[in-house]
């Protein structure tokens, strides 16, 4: 199958710097602004090789088992918790992300907000709209000298931790992982031990099931009395309504929320959410990530990771299937097997190219969990038949001829 046959699916306005790309590279491109729901999506998918979602649409099972002819999945943001990356491998189906090209527009949001909160910039915000001049120092102070807990200390909490450091602030962390410390923060043994530490608690873990409500009415109660909370991560890790008995009781002194366990579908749809009308608190509509800096990098960098997988079968950075990139030799035909991985699979293949004299220049295999993955430059060209019994061994998950 040509370039030009490749049809690619955009939806929830992912940035136009990835329409381009993929056009460039001869592919057809249609866009949508909004996610689609399961029934909706399975309706887009026919003939779509290639799906580029952010964080609202749902990848099930079922939508993969409908579309047939889909190759990859790109998540044009960090989190892939909205695709069943299990049954996406299970169909040879490649799954991108973007895992750091928002990194410093989610940090720049975190420190704005505990800046805002500790100098109480929102309550002097609304009082001077409604006309009421308040000058005072009451409850304002400077973070220079605080104590920032970062909760996930992966790619987002280390570039925090050093430019709260830079402000002036103390830095403790704590992830499950045993991560190094950067600059002069300080790794805290359990999350108790940094909650009774931290002036300002902010979130930064991944999506996984094993973190969801992983802050509830235990850990507010062990923040110390004043303190400032944020969760800038996952929505369904925080119980939201707990948060607000503790604001509301004056133990926790502000917050700042960009996640919520379910989110509007599209923009100007209503939205409901038990932390709404309370003083000191920051609301936004799951933005930190959304400046248009990082949006471009994320199109340009997972429109890329497309392009290199339909053109020469790279996997580099796929967060499902096993992980590889060769280099094509001028003049070879590049065969890609995603198979079910089982002893023998590669004696079968080569023993196919040997049958049809099909001399092997360049072979390299991946496997990861129940998947294998092999790509094959051969120096002659292929013959239909060598392609059919390679598709149609037990093991094979998808084949494809590249060249």
């Amino acid at each position: 199958m040509s370039d030009t046959a490749i049809r690619a699916l955009l939806l929830e306005q992912i940035h136009p710097d990835a329409d381009a790309l993929l056009r460039d590279a001869g592919y057809t491109v249609e866009s949508g602004s909004r996610a689609l729901a399961e029934d909706e999506l399975i309706g887009a998918l026919s003939g779509v090789r290639l799906l580029g979602i952010r964080s609202k649409t749902q990848v099930t099972a079922r939508v993969l088992e409908a579309a047939p002819d889909l190759e990859a999945i790109g998540a044009f943001c960090i989190g892939t918790n909205q695709i069943d990356l299990a049954a996406a491998a299970r169909r040879g189906v490649a799954v991108f992300n973007a895992p750091f090209s928002n990194t410093r527009s989610v940090v720049e949001l975190a420190l704005a907000e505990i800046i805002a909160l500790t100098r109480h910039l929102t309550d002097k915000n609304s009082l001077m709209h409604a006309g009421v001049w308040d000058k005072s120092a009451d409850g304002a102070h400077e973070v220079r000298g605080r104590t920032l807990g970062i909760v996930g200390y992966g790619n987002i909490g280390t570039q925090l931790s050093v430019l709260a450091e830079n402000l002036g602030m103390n830095v403790i962390y704590y992830d499950i992982i045993d991560r190094l410390a950067l600059s002069n923060a300080r790794r805290c043994e359990s999350l108790p031990e940094l909650l009774a530490q931290a002036d300002v608690v902010s979130l930064h873990v991944d999506g996984r099931h094993d973190n969801e409500n992983l802050f509830g009415a235990a850990e507010f109660d062990a923040m110390k009395p004043g303190s400032l909370f944020l969760n800038l991560s996952r929505g369904f890790i925080v119980d939201y309504a707990s948060l607000r008995l503790h604001i509301e009781s004056g133990h926790i002194a502000g917050a700042a929320i960009d996640v919520f366990p379910d989110e509007p579908s599209g923009r100007g749809d209503e939205f409901v959410s038990e932390v709404r009308g309370l003083p000191n608190v920051i609301l936004t509509p799951h933005i930190a990530g959304s400046t248009e800096e990082a949006q471009q990098d994320i199109a340009r960098f997972v429109a890329t990771k497309f392009r290199d997988f339909m053109v020469e079968g790279s996997t580099a950075m796929s967060v499902n299937m096993p992980r590889l990139t060769m280099r094509q030799n001028p003049g070879t035909h590049r065969m890609i097997l995603v198979h079910r991985n089982v002893p023998g699979v590669l004696a079968r293949v080569n023993g196919i190219f040997a049958a049809h004299e099909a001399n092997v220049e360049a072979q390299v295999l991946a496997t990861s969990g129940e998947i294998g993955y092999v790509v094959t430059d051969i120096g002659s060209a292929y013959t239909a038949e060598m392609v059919a019994e390679l598709a149609a061994l037990s093991e094979t998950v998808r084949f494809r001829s590249l060249s």
